[in-house]
């Protein structure tokens, strides 16, 4: 087989050919008024709608008005290094030409719309039905290599599974679910219905660095940081504690999770406190070399992770790696994949593990 003119080298694992191809587990798009115009003509009321600064201040601030509420659009984590029509996916194969230029074969899409937006799961619904759509459309012209994660109308099961189901048959790869789901945890029972189906659909759940809690976002966001230490990271690593505690792993021992978009340097302390508290629970032996393989968890580490420290806890099978291809935040690194397979203080092979097979198995390419 011929590759296409200006093909990166590693693409011509798609057309078939040996080779080990690089995957970006952790790409984003940046939600436009694309994104809802696939909203169903009877909850066209919950669309949302942007508006704009007029006041001369900042011409160029928009908000999104969701539920009657304005919502931050993208301020201060839109990165302009990546074209606009990229980023926004409003020319698909300009994305692909893109990817093309950073030698990346495929991208995994996560949305860019993280926290809380409304206590309406009607309005939610509305709003990720029309972003699962649009993510459809997006994926049959990508050419099989923007896959993505899907957002699901949680408020009942029955609906998110559905979805679920549509989502999966038009190129979805995982389930995004946040740190906090309102006043629910991932590791609770709610959910359970939504792990079997994902079980059996083998698409895993994916928690990427978010909140949904309104009063935890307000509470968080007192320090100079804005909180966004607590609010996306340590969120997001206490699930994987808390999921482990509650045996859920053990109880969907099909299903796969990801923890994406907040380092890999927390693996150390969490597995320890894991098997600290087996042992001190008395439920048996849990070394902590072997929390994320035998709970089938998979977590994305960044290019200013300590790795061969990381590695003694992750292991070389559950690691994978992403750009934040889209954000300008504390985890973006356009080039994180490139400078990955330079490193010297780990072998070439692990660094094809983690850009390849081991992203490949989290997402079940």
């Amino acid at each position: 087989m011929v590759s296409r003119p200006g093909m990166c080298p590693h693409a011509a694992w798609l057309q078939g050919v040996t080779g080990m191809a690089v995957i970006d587990a952790d790409a984003h798009v940046i939600e436009t008024e694309r994104t809802w115009e696939f909203v169903d003509p009877a909850m066209e009321r919950y669309k949302p709608m942007i508006v704009r600064r007029v006041d001369g201040h900042d011409p160029e601030k928009e908000f999104w008005v969701i539920d009657g509420q304005l919502r931050a659009k993208g301020h201060g984590n839109v990165s302009y290094t990546t074209p606009k029509e990229s980023r926004e996916l409003l020319d698909v194969q300009a994305r692909l030409r893109h990817m093309d230029e950073l030698g990346v074969d495929i991208q995994v899409l996560y949305p860019s719309m993280l926290q809380w937006l409304t206590d309406n799961p009607e309005v939610e619904a509305a709003m990720w039905r029309s972003y699962n759509r649009w993510m459809a459309e997006v994926w049959a012209q990508g050419e099989g290599r923007l896959r993505w994660v899907c957002r699901l109308p949680l408020g009942t099961m029955e609906d998110a599974v559905t979805e679920l189901r549509f989502a999966k048959a038009h190129g979805a790869c995982g389930i995004f679910l946040r740190s906090v789901e309102g006043d629910r945890l991932p590791c609770n029972p709610y959910f359970f219905p939504l792990y079997e189906e994902a079980s059996a659909l083998d698409v895993p759940i994916c928690v990427h660095a978010s909140l949904a809690n309104r009063t935890m976002l307000d509470l968080f966001s007192q320090d100079g940081d804005n909180g966004n230490f607590m609010k996306f990271k340590v969120s997001v690593f206490s699930v994987c504690h808390s999921l482990v505690m509650s045996n859920v792993p053990a109880s969907f021992p099909r299903l796969r999770f990801g923890f994406i978009e907040t380092s890999a340097q927390w693996v150390p302390y969490v597995a320890n406190e894991i098997a600290k508290r087996f042992a001190w629970k008395g439920r048996g032996a849990n070394p902590a070399e072997r929390i994320l393989r035998d709970n089938h968890m998979y977590v994305a580490c960044e290019i200013t992770d300590d790795m061969p420290y990381v590695l003694k806890y992750a292991g070389e099978d559950n690691l994978v790696m992403g750009t934040d291809y889209g954000h300008a935040d504390t985890s973006a690194e356009l080039m994180a994949l490139q400078e990955l397979r330079a490193r010297t203080d780990i072998p070439p092979g692990v660094a094809d593990r983690i850009l390849d097979e081991n992203a490949r198995a989290l997402y079940g390419l």
